[in-house]
């Protein structure tokens, strides 16, 4: 009987402790974001998602692939790090069912130079790195078109993509591209006269300042809203509670003007 009474006992306290990790679980919400700016506006919304009554997790990753393969396996409930036309070409190559939430911000894409002070003293042949990955090598060759670099197909595109074995006239510039997270560190390296086009966060983490960019997107266009960087989760999970008051968090004045008064432009609310 005792030994009855220990094991029901036993299961009882089980089950307890189960319950209150599913009830933790139920009120926290994991994100995976890039450093520099999501995970920085993540840590704003910590104690206006704290008086709804979650806690908010970050996960900072380094790379622009671990937080969507752990979204997809079901170790974050959301991330904040890309941009709509990223996820579309990691859905593509990972068969992968991620989708846009929110958009939140957008972060002008930019030309640097190392000892170059305008796109006119760029050094004839220079060479010019870009970012590799599909949507960003895109938009970068974009970048490098609007400022008279190259010449792209006619019915270039971001929706459609392109790559640098694309490029119709290269003006004689050598187009090399590299992992995205290298490029700072590639272009403070280099011979002087060597351009870089670098991703906003990237910029932002060398302590690069958009003002000084040799130029940026036009974003007169529609670049605002295509590379806005948003909140990814899985399919079928745009509306859960979690992503409702994680989004609801981020789209108010407070993170607005936060971002309008720490980034100088490098980052520019997208709602």
């Amino acid at each position: 009987m005792k030994k009855t009474l220990s094991i029901v006992l036993a299961l009882v306290l089980a089950l307890a402790c189960l319950g209150t990790a599913a009830f933790a679980d139920d009120n926290t919400i994991v994100v995976g974001a890039s450093s520099t700016p999501h995970a920085e506006i993540l840590e704003v919304v910590k104690e206006a998602l704290a008086e709804e009554g979650y806690t908010l997790e970050i996960v900072v990753y380094d790379d622009y692939v671990l937080p969507n393969q752990a979204l997809y396996d079901g170790e974050l409930d959301a991330n904040y790090f890309q941009h709509t036309p990223y996820l579309n070409s990691y859905n593509a190559s990972n068969n992968t069912d991620l989708v846009s939430a929110a958009l939140i911000h957008y972060e002008p894409f930019g030309l640097y130079g190392n000892g170059v002070d305008s796109v006119e003293a760029a050094p004839e042949g220079t060479t010019i790195v870009i970012p590799a990955d599909d949507s960003n090598e895109t938009r970068a060759l974009l970048l490098l078109q609007q400022e008279g670099f190259i010449t792209l197909p006619e019915d270039a595109s971001a929706e459609e993509g392109i790559s640098h074995l694309d490029i119709v006239d290269d003006g004689g510039y050598t187009i090399t591209p590299v992992q995205a997270d290298t490029v700072p560190s590639i272009l403070e390296n280099s011979d002087e006269g060597t351009l870089a086009v670098i991703n906003g966060n990237y910029a932002l983490q060398a302590g690069l300042k958009v003002e000084n960019a040799l130029a940026i997107e036009d974003a007169s266009g529609d670049a605002a809203q295509t590379y806005a960087n948003i909140i990814a989760v899985a399919n079928g999970n745009e509306e859960s509670e979690k992503t409702q008051a994680l989004v609801n968090a981020l789209l108010t004045d407070a993170v607005k003007d936060y971002i309008a008064e720490s980034y100088n432009g490098a980052v520019v609310a997208i709602f």
